[in-house]
């Protein structure tokens, strides 16, 4: 059976799409199956950054296109983990260079020999989305074919809305699926944020995954290691359950409102007995 390629989108820049993209193959891999990342943001390189491979980049998928190397030759092998490769953007390119038959050959060609082809989408819905999404997988009916992630505001949401109505009017993904980032439960508490049932309304799209924020990523980023590879850090879970799911698990989103270390739980502790009284 041939491997799923999968579409990592947004509509607004700076929603952790490319930060997503890392952590789900990382987890996909780190699971046991074969896994290729692909960086379609043409002239706006970062996905090698979050993994830690920018000083290993000597092909890019450009150079596959234009013939100066095999496809295997540009593909990075992930320090870590042997099932994770990476085909990096060219950054001196913009996205004129790859057309939507050029990618969608290359996933073809990917999905033949590896089980998950991520497909790390430009933000917006120009040239680059459209070759993105040219490259999705129809092996698997009912499989996610988009993952649209987000964030719990009002720009992003909209922006979101409209991928959405464009995901909708393309033949090639068959089902799409939303995945809210940087969650943050007390600011929801306050109403200073909206909360995840007020999104999901909004957009009408199931859900894949809930991200609360964590500053671990930031971290994480800088030191070219995905969040998911620190088993403590709440925000690698929620990657991780994320994994599970594409893989068609039923795994419970996180409880987020649950208490965090041992003096939140005795002030919890307190705080029913207080309310018994």
């Amino acid at each position: 059976m041939t491997g799923r390629v999968i579409v990592i989108t947004s509509g607004k820049g700076g929603v952790g799409k490319t930060t997503t993209s890392a952590n789900i193959g990382t987890a996909l891999a780190k699971a046991g199956y074969k896994v290729v990342l692909i960086d379609t943001d043409l002239g706006l390189r970062n996905l090698d950054l979050l993994l830690g491979l920018e000083n290993r980049i000597v092909y890019t998928i450009v150079d596959v296109i234009e013939e100066r190397c095999k496809l295997k030759q540009a593909l990075v092998k992930d320090k870590k983990n042997p099932n994770l490769s990476l085909l990096a953007a060219a950054q001196t390119r913009d996205k004129t260079a790859v057309n939507a038959e050029q990618l969608k050959e290359i996933c073809d060609t990917l999905k033949e020999e590896n089980d998950f082809v991520l497909v790390d989408c430009p933000a917006g819905i120009e040239q680059g989305f459209q070759n993105a999404v040219a490259g999705a997988s129809e092996a698997i009916i009912g499989a996610d074919k988009a993952i649209v992630v987000t964030m719990p505001e009002m720009s992003a949401i909209r922006d979101a809305d409209r991928i959405i109505g464009l995901l909708e009017s393309k033949e090639e993904i068959k089902s799409y699926k939303l995945l809210l980032n940087r969650v943050r439960p007390s600011l929801i508490k306050s109403n200073e944020m909206m909360g995840v049932d007020d999104v999901v309304e909004i957009l009408s799209c199931p859900l894949v995954g809930i991200i609360p924020e964590d500053t671990g990523i930031i971290t994480s980023t800088n030191k070219g290691e995905p969040i998911v590879n620190d088993e403590n850090a709440l925000a690698g879970k929620a990657y991780r359950n994320v994994a599970q799911r594409i893989l068609g698990e039923e795994v419970p989103f996180l409880d987020l409102d649950e208490p965090k270390g041992f003096m939140a739980k005795i002030k919890n502790a307190f705080a029913k007995l207080k309310a018994k009284v």
